[in-house]
């Protein structure tokens, strides 16, 4: 710096330092401070400088630096203890506990070194009047860390006894150190429960609950109780992610992925955080790091991903292999160099013993987005056509192909594996059954097989299932848009079976396999053509008279259901959604009678669709779980997330916020497994970020909201929801006391809603930025928005939205925080605008409206005069004062009158502007005025309906704020009575 500081200037640049983020430039910013304090010749300017060096060195990647200012601390103390004053000294015996703990995490520090260091913490803190609590925390870490296990449960025991004095560590942080050492006992439950008033929010400090919550996720798993450890998870990763000395609680979270089947999210982790595989300032927590950096590398190479490119140390690309054995190497060498210096084993002995940990769920989705570079690999399946012979796969497939089973196909292709590695040749009827099966895999593709299927069937003598087979190579060139004689094609396949039928040289299922055929054809043309309706519901209906007897047959009852289902299709095309979902309905039904239930969810799925467009909220959530209690065992991952999506839908619009939001996180993941996940996996996260923000989860749904974003696209999702999804973000970061991200989330998306035709969102969006950009400190971007956000209500004729924006920034002005000169006076301009846009939309408006905007044109006059009266500065002369107050009384008085002009409803609101004149007429010494202002509020709540039952009625306000006036008036006429006597 060019010039040396006063010594303000130095205490508000380190104030200004400590609230930068943790690292090296702030560690470097502490290191030039101090040299300006030294420019000072001023002791205390020197200690405090010190003092704040030692604060952003222990709270940073470079622990190892706090020892030499505290060492010349400690120096200036014993040379001149009056040189410090109160709250040095206390900061000054606060640090030695720092001190312990950060020699611990040296190893080059011998162990004698600390034991002796212990000695002088014990002796300086009894000099000074202190508890030994402190002391015998810093005690219990040394033996807990060196495995003197025996040791560890005596000082802890000691600790807990000693009285709590102001050098114990906060509440959170000997909680979370107590719950560890419960953890380490192997007594999960009784942690949690030290946890408890940490994780609820009952202590905290800076660094607390961030490392509990990375602490409690193992434990939460041992104790099964996933859900809780996931949202701890997403909970604390957002704390810790900015905090450079929080190495060890992202270790955990690094950890808990490589557990729990997230390798993917643990690498994102990684690369989010480079320097922490070589940041050597405190090797402790760079052991932690290791080591789950080698679990989670060992987990990669075990599900088959091991030449996969990984993050690791700057200046080469490594693979989890090369990286596996890299981090375990560095590892177990740290902990040899800990072990060493303790003379003891424990150290390596848990380093092995965390990298060895096997996973402790299989899956366990976190509803956050996750890029993955490769697929992880699951173990491959033992082919069961080697463990069991042609003959058997043979029964097997035709048992399941009789049942219609979904692994019907999979069992004909155990046939085709097993008959090719024999050589054995199959008859006619087992190839035709075999490449027909291969057919239906194909898919789209499968014509040419079904033509191929059909010879087969023909060769072996069974000219009704070459039909079918026909018939469905029709079908598959239908839906390919390769035959626009598929009708025609049909018509006569199903003349020639029915012909076959009545000769009987095949049987009802080979006739119902055509006649299906057929009314698929129609049923799909009927998509493109409605003169195919007539011909389509012709088709079903002698499909479901022919099979609709027979339905003993399973086979046979699967066609009979699929016509039922078709016939609720038409119904719902012909207009008449009841009918179709009635049809729908019974149809699933059939399938689940036949012992189908797979067939089924497909039309459940369409059923709860239906039902929600109906209004039927608790018939769409029947089908929807009916779907996927029915799919579960045989669905793909992109129909399980179709599904598990639809019912948190509908859920979420009946309110069950909880339970959509399992439903929305079960989609994600399945939509991320089918490769889905930036389309329908982003919905997804949509999805539950929503539910998780309507259960007041903030942290959780800000963790997964933000995750969505990147994959949300106008083209894809509609800018709607990339515009909701910003707002829902600014709600949470709100909620979690981020304002500046807030505004920024609310400007980003009234940047894309100011295109929309409509623009009330654009305005709201606008006026809740300007709020956020308030309680950031921001002041003069907060009135620039609320100057938007008013022309934008102007223009839509919202006079609420545009008085509040205009008393925004009268408030503003007024503190002279909006760049306005003279502040006061523009505030009087901007409320006094206020105000007359309120009066005049009131007397212009209906009966409707009236009443809303005379209370709006109440709290305008209301908060003119506590705004004039709060621009009284405290040195302010009693004129300048007394001046202030009278314009302000003129102000309430107006709110008053207003309020009372708006009946019974605007009682409360008239009552707390009756008290905020009495306090001024008090202040004025007008002591008969103040009385009379307070009877006058007793007076309104004479009515004991209105005061003892008034929370049971809606105009008379709630009973709280009525007891809370009348207490109040009370004390002001005690006040005023007092002062006469005077």
């Amino acid at each position: 710096m060019s010039q040396v500081m006063d010594f303000d200037s130095l205490r508000r640049a380190m104030a200004d330092n400590y609230e930068q983020p943790e690292g090296p430039a702030r560690n470097a910013r502490a290191e030039q401070l101090l040299v300006e304090a030294e420019k000072l010749n001023i002791p205390l300017a020197v200690i405090e400088a010190l003092g704040h060096q030692l604060k952003v060195y222990n709270y940073s990647s470079e622990k190892a630096k706090m020892f030499v200012p505290f060492a010349r601390l400690l120096r200036m103390w014993d040379e001149r203890p009056e040189d410090f004053d109160a709250y040095e000294v206390h900061s000054l015996h606060w640090v030695f506990k720092w001190m312990s703990a950060g020699m611990l995490g040296q190893p080059h520090i011998p162990l004698a070194s600390i034991e002796k260091w212990l000695g002088e913490m014990e002796h300086r803190y009894r000099l000074a009047g202190h508890s030994e609590r402190a002391v015998r925390s810093a005690e219990f870490s040394v033996a807990a860390h060196i495995g003197d296990l025996g040791r560890a449960e005596r000082a802890y025991a000691a600790w807990l006894a000693a009285d709590r004095d102001e050098m114990a560590d906060c509440h959170a942080c000997e909680l979370h150190d107590q719950g560890w050492w419960q953890t380490r006992r192997g007594e999960d439950a009784q942690a949690l429960e030290l946890w408890g008033p940490v994780l609820e929010g009952e202590y905290v400090c800076a660094h607390e609950p961030h490392a509990v919550l990375a602490s409690s996720l193992l434990p939460l798993l041992r104790l099964g109780r996933p859900d809780e450890a996931r949202a701890h998870h997403l909970r604390g990763v957002r704390l810790v992610r900015a905090m450079e000395s929080m190495r060890g609680s992202y270790a955990d979270h690094v950890e808990f992925c490589a557990l729990t089947g997230n390798e993917a999210r643990g690498l994102e982790l990684l690369a989010e955080r480079p320097a922490y595989f070589t940041d050597a300032g405190e090797p402790r927590s760079r052991l932690d790091f290791l080591a789950v950096v080698a679990l989670l590398m060992d987990r990669l190479v075990e599900r088959g991903l091991g030449e996969r490119t990984v993050p690791g140390p700057a200046g080469r690309e490594w693979t989890a292999r090369e990286l596996a054995a890299h981090a375990r190497g560095e590892a177990l060498s740290l902990a040899a160099r800990f072990d060493a210096r303790n003379g003891t084993s424990y150290v390596g002995e848990r380093t092995r013993e965390r990298m060895d940990r096997r996973p402790l769920v299989d899956r366990l989705p976190l509803g956050v987005r996750v890029v993955r570079a490769a697929p992880v690999a699951a173990p491959a399946p033992v082919a069961p056509e080697r463990e069991r012979g042609l003959a058997e796969l043979l029964a097997q497939a035709r048992r399941l192909s009789d049942a219609v089973h979904p692994a019907s196909m999979d069992a004909w292709a155990a046939v085709a594996r097993a008959a090719a590695a024999e050589g054995t040749e199959l008859s006619a009827r087992d190839q035709a059954d075999l490449v027909d099966h291969e057919a239906l895999s194909r898919g789209p593709e499968g014509a040419e097989l079904f033509d191929r299927a059909a010879e087969l069937y023909e060769a072996a003598g069974d000219p009704g299932e070459a039909l079918a087979a026909r018939t469905r190579a029709t079908f598959v060139r239908a839906l390919t848009d390769r035959a626009d004689d598929a009708p025609e094609t049909v018509a006569g396949l199903r003349e020639r079976v029915l012909a076959l039928f009545e000769e009987g040289a095949t049987g009802p299922r080979q006739t119902a396999s055509v006649l299906v055929g057929r009314a698929r054809v129609l049923m799909h043309r009927l998509r493109e053509d409605e003169g195919v309706a007539e011909a389509a519901e012709e088709a079903v209906r002698e499909l479901l008279a022919f099979a609709g007897p027979h339905t003993s047959d399973v086979r046979l009852a699967s066609r009979a259901a699929e016509a039922t289902a078709m016939l609720g299709e038409l119904a719902g095309r012909a207009g008449d959604a009841e009918a179709g979902a009635e049809l729908l309905a019974r149809a699933a039904q059939e399938y689940v009678a036949a012992g189908l239930p797979w067939f089924a969810v497909e039309h459940e799925a369409r059923l709860a669709g239906i039902a929600r467009q109906l209004g039927d909220a608790e018939g769409a959530q029947r089908a929807a779980r009916a779907a996927l209690e029915h799919g579960r065992e045989h669905l793909e991952p992109l129909g399980g997330a179709q599904l598990h999506l639809q019912l948190a839908e509908v859920l979420g619009a009946s309110g069950e916020f909880a339970e959509a939001a399992e439903h929305a996180l079960e989609a994600a993941h399945w939509a991320d497994e089918a490769g889905e996940g930036p389309t329908l996996g982003a919905w997804a996260r949509y999805q539950l970020g929503g539910f998780l923000l309507r259960q007041g989860r903030f942290a959780e749904a800000a963790e997964v909201l933000e995750s969505a974003l990147p994959d949300l696209t106008a083209e894809t999702h509609g800018d709607g929801a990339i515009v909701q999804t910003q707002w829902w973000l600014g709600d949470c970061h709100t909620e979690l006391g981020e304002h500046r991200a807030a505004a920024e989330r609310w400007l980003e998306a009234a940047e894309t809603a100011r295109h929309w035709p409509e623009q009330r969102d654009h305005a709201m969006l606008a006026h809740l930025a300007a709020e956020a950009l308030g309680r950031a400190d921001l002041p003069a971007e907060a009135a620039r928005a609320y100057a938007r956000a008013g022309d934008l209500w102007r223009e839509l004729g919202n006079t609420h939205g545009l008085v509040r924006a205009l008393r925004a920034r009268a408030w503003l002005a007024a503190r002279g925080e909006a760049g306005l000169e003279p502040g006061l006076e523009a505030a009087r301009e901007l409320m006094t605008q206020a105000a007359q846009e309120c009066a005049a939309a009131a007397t212009a408006a209906d009966d409707d409206a009236r009443d809303g905007l005379v209370t709006e044109l109440g709290h305008t006059h209301r908060q003119f005069g506590d705004l004039i009266a709060r621009s009284v500065g405290e040195d302010a002369d009693e004129e300048t004062t007394r001046t202030a107050f009278e314009e302000a009384l003129t102000h309430l008085t107006e709110a008053i009158a207003v309020f009372g002009s708006a009946g019974v409803g605007a009682r409360d609101a008239r009552t707390g502007a009756e008290l905020a004149a009495g306090w001024l007429e008090a202040d004025l010494r007008r002591l008969d005025a103040a009385s009379a202002r307070a009877r006058a509020v007793l007076s309104a709540y004479e009515d004991a309906e209105t005061y003892e039952d008034a929370e049971a009625d809606g105009e008379g306000g709630d009973g709280e704020t009525a007891r809370a006036r009348r207490a109040e008036a009370e004390r002001m006429l005690e006040l005023m009575a007092a002062h006469r006597e005077e």
